[in-house]
């Protein structure tokens, strides 16, 4: 989780009732966190947010969008490329199951921001502390230490 999430999580919030993060679980991944090390750090990352939940779940978003009631999702883009890409994505969504996708541009601040980037920088020794929220930062430079250590 980036600033950037957080970023689009907190403006999200500030216009819905309730939100939920979700976690999606792809077996085939091996991430740098398992799927309960990302809803605590996201949970915690998100505690001063009343009306945020975090969850997870394993297949297509938009029927979890539906089981759950909600009718829309809500993705951060960064710039064009992300727009290309989700976009397609909100189409066969909606055209699936009716659930609209709103998109919330990225706070320029943030916009060069991917977990992928920061993750890479870290592992190198850059400095991201200022790119993820404390509660993850700590986290990472630790999970990056074990993995070196394998």
């Amino acid at each position: 989780m980036t600033r950037g999430h957080l970023d689009v999580i907190s403006r999200a919030a500030a216009q819905f009732d309730e939100i939920i993060v979700t976690v999606m679980i792809n077996k085939s991944k091996r991430g740098l966190f398992t799927v309960d090390e990302r809803i605590d750090m996201l949970g915690e990352a998100t505690s001063h947010l009343p009306n945020v939940r975090i969850s997870s779940w394993h297949g297509l978003l938009v029927d979890y969008a539906k089981q759950v009631g909600f009718a829309a999702i809500v993705k951060g883009l960064r710039g064009a490329n992300d727009f290309d890409y989700e976009l397609q994505m909100a189409q066969m969504n909606q055209k699936l199951s009716g659930v609209d996708t709103l998109f919330v541009p990225a706070n320029p601040t943030y916009s060069f921001l991917s977990s992928s980037l920061v993750k890479e920088v870290a592992t190198f020794g850059g400095d991201v502390e200022d790119m993820v929220p404390a509660c993850v930062h700590g986290r990472l430079l630790a999970r990056i230490a074990e993995r070196k250590a394998e």
